[in-house]
């Protein structure tokens, strides 16, 4: 015969695991529609991505109805830089506003950008003005 103690260590470990296994079965239950929901997210934002490529593709061929090619390329990657510059001033100026760990982040986000362009800029103009002299 079991003593009491041991009965009753049974019986709340028999407890536990009756309660685990139901958490379990509602983790499950409640994670089923959630990942359909995050793969469906996926979905459409690779969508997107083809989306927007389409349209920039739509874009350079317009551009290359009036303009010679290499020009409407240039053009249309200088747009794009462009607009990527006056967006990201735009973050940044909002993370800085933010105040604490986004302005410091704004910070370190900007310095980061800065010395990547430093790089990049003279060797993107080199390019540039050897495919120019072709």
């Amino acid at each position: 015969m079991a003593s009491p103690a041991d009965r009753l260590a049974e019986d709340v470990a028999e407890v536990v695991r009756a309660e685990v296994r139901a958490v379990r079965s509602q983790l499950a239950d409640a994670a089923r529609p959630a990942g359909l929901g995050f793969v469906l997210l996926a979905a459409a934002g690779g969508c997107a991505v083809l989306g927007v490529g389409a349209a920039s593709t739509t874009a350079l061929r317009m551009l290359e109805s009036f303009l010679p090619r290499r020009l409407a390329a240039a053009g249309l990657t200088g747009g794009y830089l462009l607009a990527a510059v006056l967006l990201g001033r735009v973050g940044l100026d909002q993370l800085r506003a933010a105040g604490g760990s986004s302005a410091r982040l704004a910070d370190e986000v900007r310095d980061a950008v800065s010395a990547t362009a430093g790089r990049v800029v003279p060797a993107g103009s080199s390019a540039a003005q050897d495919e120019l002299r072709r």
